[in-house]
């Protein structure tokens, strides 16, 4: 759920590759006689030797650049399936981001990913200003889950990203369609997995074998958006092993995935044009954004049509299909930030008036990053165990923007998918005395503020941010940052000063290419 979860089986993974420096010095010096030459051998790599695991030296590579992110990494082993621990075994991708501190405190902060679907260790750089204060104390665990990135990953490479499974996008959804590309991941991912055993729950037994085999540290555990629920499970868990608990984007334990989707996005897209309204320039430019969406997606409804349009990266002649499901997509991607938010109803307009390529320009280029660090045959493994038999149908959303397609995608691709099970509490809301943090963005389309509303009541150690004019994962947001290092600092949430939110407030919307008004 940290971009908006696909319904297509994703592609193209690229996972992080790490590499272990190896570091040489020479041995011996010549002395003042004649002697052998000196023999230069290759030093044993630099070990760091945490609990029982022994790390060494890695880079993390930050997608699409030459960036990368400095490690300490070592694969570790754990069974596939639990109650079989003598059959096959994976291994996990463990990096441990060293603190500069000389003697660093003994808590660790653990940080999950959204998705369902995202690497940790692929995700860090999205969040690594909100990490920078942290390192000067703590360490930073990277534990990419079961089935994504580095930890056996779980991608079909024949299923190309972009509209979900099964919709064509000339004639609309297709139950069968879904089933049969379903299918066809599943057989090719069964050849070395079993997909049954990578679920939240086989994850948060993951994360309690490496914080074991790390010595047993106290984690101050930071979950995003889909990583929130994996948070509140490994609470509810293993409550010895949490320090404080820190969810951005909350997902309460009681949701089942995407039955909000639809309504979440309607009333987000309602809030960010009513700024629209109340304000003269923008809405004299535009009048009424919301309407002419609708009008957008109605007459995209009665006639799809290829559109053409310049990649925004290489300026090379793109064509697709606008249909109402693309629009759909598109749409919900821009609501999820507040730069993309700000130019939604310049970019609907410019589509409405026949030029698509604001929308889709910036739509490829938030696909592209989605596609980089997402796998989709686990997010199916989650879903389908944890969700799909709660999910019901919903005429009432058909008229939405989003609509109903989500749900009955999910429904039809989870009827073949095999499942996994579930813990009878698995739903029931947290209840846990951990000092708690949770942070919400005000015009989050996904998880929007109720949703930390209601598990804050299960916290009584724990408040609830609500940061003003923001979307969807908030924590490096601001002076939010400064608020974490504090509150882990200290692991004391009511006692916290964060005036310094005050500051934050929505984009202006843009008005024209060259901005809001002057």
């Amino acid at each position: 759920m940290k971009r908006p979860p696909r319904i297509a089986i994703v592609v193209a993974i690229v996972a992080a590759v790490l590499s272990g420096r190896q570091w040489t010095k020479a041995h011996g010096e010549p002395s003042a006689s004649p002697s052998p030459p000196a023999v230069t051998r290759p030093a044993p790599p630099r070990v760091w030797r945490v609990g029982s695991v022994e790390l060494k030296p890695c880079e993390l590579p930050q997608a699409h650049s030459g960036l990368s992110t400095a490690a300490w990494c070592a694969p570790f082993d754990v069974p596939e399936d639990r109650a079989n621990p003598k059959g096959r075994h994976i291994a996990l991708q463990l990096a441990l981001v060293r603190s500069s501190a000389q003697v660093p405190a003994s808590d660790i902060v653990a940080f999950i990913a959204g998705g369902p679907g995202q690497s940790a260790a692929e995700s860090y750089p999205a969040i690594a200003a909100a990490m920078a204060p942290l390192l000067q104390h703590r360490n930073v665990l990277l534990l990419d889950q079961r089935g994504t990135g580095g930890s056996h990953p779980l991608s079909c490479r024949d299923a190309g990203p972009g509209a979900p499974a099964g919709a064509d996008e000339a004639h609309g959804f297709d139950a069968e369609a879904v089933r049969k590309e379903t299918r066809t991941c599943l057989g090719q991912l069964s050849k070395d997995a079993d997909v049954r055993f990578y679920t939240t729950t086989d994850a948060v037994a993951d994360l309690e074998d490496v914080r074991r085999a790390l010595g047993s540290p106290k984690l101050d555990l930071l979950g995003v958006s889909y990583g929130t629920r994996v948070a509140q499970q490994y609470a509810m868990r293993h409550p010895d092993g949490l320090r404080t608990l820190i969810l951005d984007g909350v997902a309460p334990n009681g949701l089942v995935l995407g039955e909000d989707f639809a309504v979440n996005l309607d009333a987000a897209l309602k809030a960010q044009f009513a700024r629209c309204h109340a304000d003269e320039a923008c809405r004299k430019r535009f009048n009424d954004p919301y309407q002419t969406l609708y009008q957008l997606r109605d007459a995209l409804r009665a006639n799809p049509h290829k559109v053409t349009f310049r990649d925004p990266q290489d300026y090379s002649s793109v064509q697709r299909v606008l249909s109402e499901f693309s629009l759909a997509t598109v749409v919900r991607m821009f609501a999820y930030s507040p730069e993309t938010a700000a130019l939604l109803p310049l970019s609907i307009d410019a589509a409405a008036h026949g030029d698509v390529g604001p929308l889709l320009g910036q739509a490829k280029l938030l696909t592209g990053d989605l596609g980089d660090t997402m796998d989709g045959g686990m997010q199916y493994s989650v879903i389908c165990t944890e969700d799909a038999d709660l999910l019901q149908p919903r005429p009432q959303d058909k008229d939405t923007i989003l609509g109903d397609t989500l749900i009955e995608a999910f429904r039809a691709a989870c009827s073949v998918w095999p499942h996994g099970e579930r813990p009878a509490n698995f739903h029931a809301p947290l209840k846990s005395d951990v000092p708690a943090l949770l942070m919400s963005g005000e015009f989050d389309p996904v998880t929007p503020p109720r949703y930390g509303d209601d598990v804050v009541k299960g916290l009584p150690n724990g408040r609830h941010l609500v940061l003003k004019g923001q979307g969807h994962n908030v924590v490096a947001r601001g002076c939010m940052p400064r608020v974490l290092e504090r509150f882990i600092d200290k692991a004391d949430a009511k006692g916290l000063d964060v005036s310094c939110l005050d500051r934050l407030r929505p984009l202006p919307v843009f008005v024209g290419f060259n901005g809001a008004t002057p």
